[in-house]
Protein backbone atom coordinates (compact mmCIF):
# COMPACT_ATOMS: atom_id res chain seq x y z
CA UNK A 1 0.00 0.00 0.00
CA UNK A 2 3.30 2.57 0.33
CA UNK A 3 4.01 5.20 3.36
CA UNK A 4 1.46 7.72 1.56
CA UNK A 5 -0.12 9.40 4.72
CA UNK A 6 -3.82 10.13 4.16
CA UNK A 7 -5.34 13.25 6.17
CA UNK A 8 -7.07 11.60 9.73
CA UNK A 9 -10.51 13.49 9.82
CA UNK A 10 -13.24 12.84 12.35
CA UNK A 11 -15.46 14.55 11.19
CA UNK A 12 -17.20 13.03 7.04
CA UNK A 13 -18.53 15.54 6.11
CA UNK A 14 -15.32 17.50 6.00
CA UNK A 15 -13.23 14.70 4.13
CA UNK A 16 -15.96 14.71 1.87
CA UNK A 17 -15.41 18.15 1.13
CA UNK A 18 -11.93 18.18 0.74
CA UNK A 19 -11.90 14.82 -1.46
CA UNK A 20 -13.62 16.80 -3.97
CA UNK A 21 -10.88 18.60 -4.60
CA UNK A 22 -8.60 16.26 -3.51
CA UNK A 23 -7.91 12.62 -5.07
CA UNK A 24 -5.82 11.55 -1.99
CA UNK A 25 -8.58 12.32 0.45
CA UNK A 26 -11.10 10.51 -1.98
CA UNK A 27 -8.57 7.26 -1.11
CA UNK A 28 -9.58 7.73 2.25
CA UNK A 29 -13.06 7.29 1.76
CA UNK A 30 -12.15 4.64 -0.78
CA UNK A 31 -9.89 3.13 2.71
CA UNK A 32 -12.95 3.74 5.19
CA UNK A 33 -15.53 1.86 3.41
CA UNK A 34 -14.71 -0.35 0.95
CA UNK A 35 -14.65 -3.43 3.08
CA UNK A 36 -18.14 -2.73 4.03
CA UNK A 37 -19.42 -2.04 0.38
CA UNK A 38 -17.73 -5.50 -0.90
CA UNK A 39 -18.98 -7.34 1.97
CA UNK A 40 -22.48 -6.32 0.79
CA UNK A 41 -21.67 -6.71 -2.73
CA UNK A 42 -20.47 -10.40 -1.48
CA UNK A 43 -23.99 -11.57 0.01
CA UNK A 44 -25.80 -9.82 -2.42
CA UNK A 45 -24.22 -11.59 -5.72
CA UNK A 46 -22.68 -14.95 -3.97
CA UNK A 47 -19.30 -14.78 -5.67
CA UNK A 48 -16.13 -13.33 -5.34
CA UNK A 49 -15.27 -12.06 -8.99
CA UNK A 50 -18.84 -9.88 -9.58
CA UNK A 51 -18.46 -8.55 -5.90
CA UNK A 52 -15.00 -7.47 -6.95
CA UNK A 53 -16.14 -6.34 -10.07
CA UNK A 54 -19.01 -4.53 -8.75
CA UNK A 55 -17.38 -2.81 -5.38
CA UNK A 56 -14.76 -1.25 -7.75
CA UNK A 57 -18.03 -0.01 -10.39
CA UNK A 58 -19.22 1.76 -6.65
CA UNK A 59 -16.16 3.65 -6.08
CA UNK A 60 -15.96 4.38 -9.96
CA UNK A 61 -19.60 6.28 -10.04
CA UNK A 62 -19.27 7.45 -6.44
CA UNK A 63 -15.67 9.62 -7.94
CA UNK A 64 -17.64 10.23 -10.70
CA UNK A 65 -20.63 11.93 -9.14
CA UNK A 66 -18.87 13.33 -5.89
CA UNK A 67 -19.33 16.82 -6.78
CA UNK A 68 -23.40 16.21 -7.21
CA UNK A 69 -23.21 14.52 -3.42
CA UNK A 70 -24.30 16.84 -0.55
CA UNK A 71 -25.10 15.34 2.84
CA UNK A 72 -28.44 17.16 3.60
CA UNK A 73 -29.03 13.82 6.36
CA UNK A 74 -28.21 11.19 3.73
CA UNK A 75 -24.75 10.35 5.28
CA UNK A 76 -21.56 9.14 2.19
CA UNK A 77 -21.87 5.80 3.22
CA UNK A 78 -25.58 5.16 3.25
CA UNK A 79 -24.90 7.05 -0.27
CA UNK A 80 -22.41 4.33 -1.28
CA UNK A 81 -24.76 1.77 -0.02
CA UNK A 82 -27.48 3.42 -2.42
CA UNK A 83 -25.39 2.79 -5.38
CA UNK A 84 -23.91 -0.55 -4.74
CA UNK A 85 -28.00 -1.10 -4.39
CA UNK A 86 -28.58 0.14 -7.76
CA UNK A 87 -25.57 -1.45 -9.53
CA UNK A 88 -26.20 -5.20 -7.87
CA UNK A 89 -29.80 -4.87 -9.05
CA UNK A 90 -28.74 -3.56 -12.33
CA UNK A 91 -26.63 -7.18 -12.26
CA UNK A 92 -28.83 -9.39 -11.61
CA UNK A 93 -31.46 -8.13 -14.18
CA UNK A 94 -28.76 -8.72 -17.05
CA UNK A 95 -27.69 -12.22 -16.21
CA UNK A 96 -31.63 -13.11 -15.45
CA UNK A 97 -31.80 -14.43 -12.29
CA UNK A 98 -32.96 -14.00 -8.74
CA UNK A 99 -31.13 -11.78 -6.36
CA UNK A 100 -29.57 -14.65 -4.03
CA UNK A 101 -27.18 -15.10 -0.90
CA UNK A 102 -24.42 -17.77 -1.06
CA UNK A 103 -25.40 -20.40 0.60
CA UNK A 104 -22.00 -22.35 1.47
CA UNK A 105 -19.69 -19.88 1.99
CA UNK A 106 -21.38 -17.82 4.36
CA UNK A 107 -19.64 -17.57 7.80
CA UNK A 108 -21.74 -19.24 10.43
CA UNK A 109 -21.62 -16.48 13.30
CA UNK A 110 -22.75 -13.94 10.53
CA UNK A 111 -26.40 -15.63 10.72
CA UNK A 112 -26.90 -17.20 14.03
CA UNK A 113 -28.43 -14.22 15.60
CA UNK A 114 -31.40 -14.80 13.10
CA UNK A 115 -32.21 -17.94 15.96
CA UNK A 116 -31.08 -16.13 19.43
CA UNK A 117 -34.84 -17.43 20.74
CA UNK A 118 -33.42 -20.72 20.40
CA UNK A 119 -31.20 -22.34 23.20
CA UNK A 120 -30.10 -24.91 21.20
CA UNK A 121 -29.01 -22.51 18.11
CA UNK A 122 -25.21 -22.86 19.68
CA UNK A 123 -25.45 -26.48 18.80
CA UNK A 124 -27.28 -25.88 15.12
CA UNK A 125 -26.20 -28.48 12.64
CA UNK A 126 -24.35 -27.58 9.03
CA UNK A 127 -27.87 -29.19 8.19
CA UNK A 128 -29.91 -26.66 9.99
CA UNK A 129 -27.98 -23.93 8.80
CA UNK A 130 -28.16 -25.02 5.05
CA UNK A 131 -32.03 -24.64 5.47
CA UNK A 132 -31.88 -21.15 6.95
CA UNK A 133 -29.53 -19.80 4.12
CA UNK A 134 -32.13 -21.48 1.49
CA UNK A 135 -34.99 -19.54 3.19
CA UNK A 136 -33.16 -16.34 2.76
CA UNK A 137 -32.24 -17.55 -0.71
CA UNK A 138 -36.13 -17.67 -1.36
CA UNK A 139 -37.12 -14.08 0.19
CA UNK A 140 -38.03 -11.01 -1.89
CA UNK A 141 -34.82 -8.85 -2.87
CA UNK A 142 -35.52 -5.92 0.21
CA UNK A 143 -35.70 -8.54 2.77
CA UNK A 144 -32.44 -9.78 1.60
CA UNK A 145 -30.80 -6.57 1.61
CA UNK A 146 -32.45 -5.84 5.09
CA UNK A 147 -30.47 -9.29 6.07
CA UNK A 148 -27.36 -8.57 4.61
CA UNK A 149 -27.54 -4.66 5.93
CA UNK A 150 -28.84 -6.01 9.33
CA UNK A 151 -26.60 -9.59 10.76
CA UNK A 152 -23.62 -9.20 8.20
CA UNK A 153 -23.50 -5.39 8.33
CA UNK A 154 -24.67 -5.16 11.83
CA UNK A 155 -26.62 -1.75 11.42
CA UNK A 156 -29.01 -0.16 13.27
CA UNK A 157 -32.79 0.44 11.79
CA UNK A 158 -31.81 3.93 11.06
CA UNK A 159 -28.83 3.35 9.46
CA UNK A 160 -30.59 1.12 6.93
CA UNK A 161 -33.81 3.33 6.89
CA UNK A 162 -31.11 5.84 4.92
CA UNK A 163 -30.32 3.14 2.79
CA UNK A 164 -33.65 1.78 1.93
CA UNK A 165 -35.10 5.42 1.85
CA UNK A 166 -37.62 4.06 4.70
CA UNK A 167 -38.78 5.23 7.70
CA UNK A 168 -36.94 3.69 10.82
CA UNK A 169 -40.53 2.18 12.02
CA UNK A 170 -41.07 0.43 8.29
CA UNK A 171 -37.50 -0.83 8.52
CA UNK A 172 -38.34 -2.42 12.06
CA UNK A 173 -42.13 -3.70 10.69
CA UNK A 174 -40.14 -5.47 7.43
CA UNK A 175 -37.55 -6.82 9.96
CA UNK A 176 -40.22 -8.51 12.09
CA UNK A 177 -42.15 -10.01 9.35
CA UNK A 178 -38.89 -11.04 7.92
CA UNK A 179 -38.38 -12.90 10.93
CA UNK A 180 -41.75 -14.34 11.54
CA UNK A 181 -41.51 -15.58 8.00
CA UNK A 182 -37.37 -17.34 8.48
CA UNK A 183 -39.71 -18.82 11.49
CA UNK A 184 -42.04 -19.93 9.83
CA UNK A 185 -39.97 -21.47 7.04
CA UNK A 186 -37.35 -22.80 9.70
CA UNK A 187 -40.33 -24.71 11.42
CA UNK A 188 -41.38 -26.41 8.68
CA UNK A 189 -38.56 -27.65 7.36
CA UNK A 190 -37.36 -29.18 10.74
CA UNK A 191 -40.39 -31.03 11.08
CA UNK A 192 -40.79 -34.94 10.95
CA UNK A 193 -41.87 -35.56 7.35
CA UNK A 194 -43.82 -38.08 6.86
CA UNK A 195 -42.12 -39.51 3.72
CA UNK A 196 -38.54 -38.60 4.80
CA UNK A 197 -38.77 -35.36 2.59
CA UNK A 198 -38.28 -32.04 3.76
CA UNK A 199 -40.61 -28.99 2.47
CA UNK A 200 -39.31 -26.71 0.06
CA UNK A 201 -39.06 -22.93 1.79
CA UNK A 202 -42.17 -21.05 1.15
CA UNK A 203 -40.95 -17.26 1.23
CA UNK A 204 -44.42 -15.65 1.79
CA UNK A 205 -45.53 -17.89 4.46
CA UNK A 206 -45.38 -16.50 8.47
CA UNK A 207 -47.45 -16.00 11.08
CA UNK A 208 -44.94 -17.27 13.80
CA UNK A 209 -45.24 -16.00 17.44
CA UNK A 210 -42.79 -12.74 18.06
CA UNK A 211 -39.53 -12.63 18.93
Amino acid sequence: MGARRVPDFEDEVDLVAQAKADSEAFGTLYERYVKKIYSYLYYRTGNIHDAEDLTARVFQRALANLGRYTARGLPFSAWLYRIAHNLVANWHRDVGRRQTLPLHEADRQDWQSLRTEAPEAAAETRETQAHLLRAIHGMPAERQQLIVLKFVEQMSNAEIGKIMNRSEGAVKSLYHRTLLALRDVMTQAEAPSGNGTAQAPSPTSGTRSSE
